[in-house]
């Protein structure tokens, strides 16, 4: 089935998830009953067994050789360079049609391995923007999407089709789809995620052992992002740098405002910076959405 069938619809498809960690292993379970197959794939043996004793899919393998060919949606839920690897070879793991997802988050790197797939691989990217500290299928949750929003950027190439299936899938998931290019989303999430998870990490890592009785809620929202793995941070990183640097030579201008004002001791100035930051967050999460805040 290709996505150029009229039937070609998310009940109708046989899905193939490579990657059964936090986010892979979500989707799956929040697949289950929706799709026609649902396989799964994961070089980990203890991933696979924890997949096959919580029947999160119908089939599970350590070779995508062995599973990517019965899928008509392949579903790449791995770190960003991993997914580039697997773009790379995955003309040679899938002889047939079938629409390809990631689950990145990046894009710009993915869309440009994409652009090189055989046309029988309908490809588009794709970023749930949504996540926790904790990783692996154990800490998977069929709601992890719900009410969060689901980014795809479409290739020149991606069909109609395609955009109706990722635009189904969102919605199954209970997701908010939102379109846009690879060059923007990799811009707003340096500033909405990556530069947030630099800076958690930054504040954790100066904190002193010896205050640990003081650190409470406010030290624990403001550096839970820092418990994210690093390797896939790395990932992130690396494939983003340019606008994460960016975004770090803004913070550290600001910061630089904050500590002039407040060696000079002035009040007005630093009251000025404080109100601005104040406002600006309300601009960003407004206090009606404040339960809805999330990482990506």
């Amino acid at each position: 089935m290709s996505a150029a069938d009229p039937d070609f619809t998310l009940s109708n498809c046989r899905v193939a998830v490579v990657g059964l960690g936090l986010m892979g292993g979500s989707l799956a379970l929040a697949l289950r009953g929706r799709c026609r197959l649902l396989l799964g794939c994961d070089p980990d043996p203890a991933a696979r067994e924890l997949a096959r004793a919580c029947r999160a899919v119908d089939g599970v393998s350590a070779d995508p050789a062995e599973i990517l060919p019965q899928a008509d949606l392949v579903v790449l839920a791995a770190p960003v360079r991993a997914i580039l690897g697997l773009l790379a070879d995955l003309p040679r793991l899938h002889p047939g049609q079938a629409v390809v997802l990631d689950l990145g988050s990046t894009k710009r790197a993915v869309v440009a391995a994409m652009q090189k797939l055989p046309p029988r691989l309908d490809a588009l990217g794709g970023h749930p923007m949504c996540g926790r500290e904790k990783g692996g299928l154990a800490a998977a949750d069929p709601g992890l999407f719900a009410g969060r929003t689901f980014a795809f950027t479409a290739l020149e190439r991606t069909s109609p089709g395609a955009r109706r299936l990722a635009d189904e899938l969102a919605l199954a998931l209970g997701a908010r789809a939102l379109w846009l290019d690879a060059v923007t989303h990799d811009r707003w999430t340096a500033a909405t995620s990556h530069l947030p998870y630099l800076a958690a990490n930054a504040l954790a890592a100066v904190t002193p052992t010896e205050a640990a009785p003081l650190a409470g809620s406010g030290f624990s929202s403001s550096t839970r992002v820092a418990a994210t793995p690093a390797g896939m941070m790395l990932d992130v990183l690396l494939t983003n740098r340019e606008n994460v640097l960016a975004g770090l030579a803004q913070l550290q201008a600001q910061l630089a405002r904050l500590e002039s004002s407040l060696a000079q001791g002035d009040e007005a100035a630093l009251r000025e910076l404080l109100l601005a930051g104040a406002a600006q967050r309300e601009i960003l999460v407004p206090s009606a959405a404040a339960g809805n805040e999330h990482k990506a």
